[in-house]
């Protein structure tokens, strides 16, 4: 059965299914990250069945690609909830135990995983995954981690890649990456915490003894957009705006980009999005100027700048108008880079060196 990206439903306990996320088990991938990526999603479900209201759990899917005569095969060989039809929120490209120099190429998976990204799926690689999802081409003009070892490999082999392997996380709205081999712990609870919130997410992380992960953003914005709202038009201008945050975006120029009337497309955005353009926009560059404050010792100024607002007192109105503070107090309470030293994160040590595959649509 070919898993599709549609909303959440209720499952025959009458627990809410908040997303299925499928785990992609690829030639000489990091087994053992899905096995623990199931189990930080069962401890999550657990909590959240007894504390949510309603009673919410992810469901969680293994998807397994093997090489035939025929061509490559993509199989479903594990869920949780296996009476449902699939519908693909998340789609997890675990860690390769090998050096990306070695890992076998999956470019015929590019495709399918256009596909499902272009029905709103969130795709989220970690560590030399990410070099996977890059093949795609998905990441072209999109800021990415891996590990700090494979960085400079990354951005050699896709020059269209912002890398940037200071950060363990970046959670880039439709696509998040991940750094070092066990940065898919980090993963985990950053899915968790989209999906299930903040307290259910602190609380598996006390349960696996792991630290929430090594980035505050989520903890602390409000903005959380909508994709899976079956407006492909508008998914695509959400996606535009994300990916060029820095640039000036009248409604006109992307009622334009859409091919539609601007009255239609104020109409239409706002109904897929909730919010109209302009407040979707500056929610977008305000989520994206706190991470910055969070994670990285930038001027205000600099960052202004970069979420696009070049007049910089207007930045810091519009930013207290949102969080209640100024970006310098938010970053004194909140910045973690200067506490981080010049030292990266820390990651891992190097690692060492059956039906047709579906369509995405």
């Amino acid at each position: 059965m070919s898993p599709t990206a549609t909303g959440p439903h209720v499952d025959e306990t009458g627990a809410r299914i908040v997303g299925e996320v499928g785990l992609l088990e690829y030639e000489d991938c990091q087994v053992s990250a899905i096995h623990g990526l199931r189990d930080i999603f069962r401890v999550a479900s657990e909590y959240a069945v007894e504390s949510a209201d309603p009673p919410s759990v992810i469901r969680v899917s293994t998807w397994t690609v093997s090489a035939t005569g025929a061509g490559p095969v993509l199989a479903c060989t594990s869920d949780t909830h296996p009476e449902l039809q699939h519908r693909l929120s998340h789609l997890v490209i675990p860690p390769s135990l090998v050096v990306p120099e070695l890992m076998r190429p999956v470019s015929e998976l590019a495709g399918w995983l256009g596909g499902l990204r272009a029905e709103g799926t969130t795709l989220c690689a970690v560590c030399a995954g990410v070099f996977v999802l890059a093949e795609t081409g998905l990441l072209d003009s999109r800021d990415a981690t891996t590990h700090w070892a494979f960085a400079e490999e990354l951005a050699r082999r896709y020059p269209k890649v912002r890398v940037d392997a200071s950060r363990m996380v970046i959670d880039d709205v439709d696509i998040v990456t991940a750094a070092g081999i066990l940065a898919w712990v980090d993963l985990g609870l950053t899915l968790v915490d989209r999906m299930l919130g903040p307290s259910v997410m602190l609380h598996t992380a006390r349960f696996v003894l792991a630290d929430p992960p090594r980035r505050r953003q989520s903890l602390y914005r409000e903005f959380t957009p909508r994709l899976q709202h079956g407006d492909a038009d508008i998914r695509e201008v959400q996606i535009r705006l994300h990916a060029a945050l820095h640039e000036p975006h009248s409604v006109e120029d992307l009622a334009r980009a859409a091919a539609m009337h601007p009255r239609t497309f104020q109409r239409r955005f706002k109904e897929a999005t909730g919010l109209t353009a302009t407040e979707y926009l500056q929610a977008a560059r305000i989520a994206k100027a706190r991470e910055s404050l969070e994670l990285t010792t930038e001027p205000v100024a600099r960052i202004s700048r970069s979420v696009g607002y070049l007049d910089v007192s207007n930045f810091r109105r519009l930013f207290q108008r949102a969080t209640g503070v100024t970006p310098s107090e938010y970053r004194n309470r909140f910045g973690i880079a200067a506490r981080a030293g010049s030292q990266p994160d820390d990651q891992a040590v190097s690692p060492r060196g059956s039906a047709p595959l579906p369509p995405g649509t």
